[in-house]
């Protein structure tokens, strides 16, 4: 059977610290984090100037989805958005979903320019166009 070997730190208390006061701070740094993100949703941030547009060069025709996310929240936080390209009938023939700003935060006020028109295909029968903010997370 293993020896085991215990000794108390000169002042502490014969109980150890006290496990109350452990539990308290531990949950206040575990949660910190996430009360400073929870500021921040997705009705903070704006889509601005959303053009998109269809390019013939040749055999290959390329899309383009050019648009700007501002960041209208009082902290730096990056969004996520969605793009759904729609048939004539309303419905989604396209969906992708992408950060434009990549891992890095947005200060506040600030706009990133983004083009996602590279993760579309051509199809014929695109008609209509939607663009939305789904997700907002601090790096």
């Amino acid at each position: 059977m293993p020896m085991i070997f215990h000794a108390r730190i000169e002042g502490m208390p014969r109980d150890g610290p006290n496990l109350m006061k452990t539990l308290i701070i531990s949950a206040v740094l575990l949660f910190a984090p996430l009360a400073a993100q929870a500021d921040c949703n997705p009705k903070d941030f704006a889509i601005k100037d959303f053009k998109p547009a269809v390019n013939n060069t040749g055999t290959v025709t390329r899309m383009s989805l050019r648009g700007e996310l501002v960041n209208n929240c009082a902290a730096a936080s990056a969004a996520q958005i969605r793009i759904d390209i729609k048939d004539d009938a309303g419905s989604v023939i396209q969906s992708k979903q992408a950060w434009p700003a990549g891992t890095a935060n947005i200060a506040p006020g600030d706009v990133v320019k983004f083009d996602l028109g590279r993760l579309f295909r051509y199809q014929s029968g695109m008609s209509s166009y939607t663009v939305s903010v789904v997700d907002v997370r601090t790096w």
